[in-house]
């Protein structure tokens, strides 16, 4: 019963065009950015790293480098604060968590890419 209420509250929440993206995948994140009166779309690349969740809680963490500096950045999958989401390439991965990059640096944090399948 208490399952059939949750779903109910969460149903109209949820996404309708949901990215199809994977763990170890790199993605472009767009994300609205107030500041002051004036809003701007903000692009956050990096590699998923974990999914955890799910309706309208779940969540993604993407792992990016700058300056010689790990940045993660958790994310809610279902925010009407992301604009879009961009899969630029597939990673080939055995795990559900990728959190073993964050000890890695250089060219060790890379991932081989997968080779998707042209639909005709």
């Amino acid at each position: 019963m208490s399952q059939q209420i949750m779903k109910l509250v969460e149903e109209p929440v949820l996404r309708r065009e949901v990215a199809d993206f994977q763990i170890g995948d790199t993605i472009d994140v767009h994300t609205k950015i107030l500041e002051g009166d004036k809003e701007r779309i903000q692009v956050f690349t990096g590699v998923v790293i974990g999914r955890s969740g799910s309706g309208s809680r779940e969540m993604f963490t993407v792992r990016r480098i700058v300056a010689n500096e790990g940045v993660e950045r958790k994310f809610p999958l279902h925010s009407p604060r992301i604009e879009k989401i961009e899969v630029i390439r597939s990673g080939v991965v055995r795990r559900a968590k990728l959190y073993f990059l964050r000890g890695r640096v250089g060219k060790a944090v890379r991932l081989k890419e997968r080779r998707r399948e042209v639909k005709q």
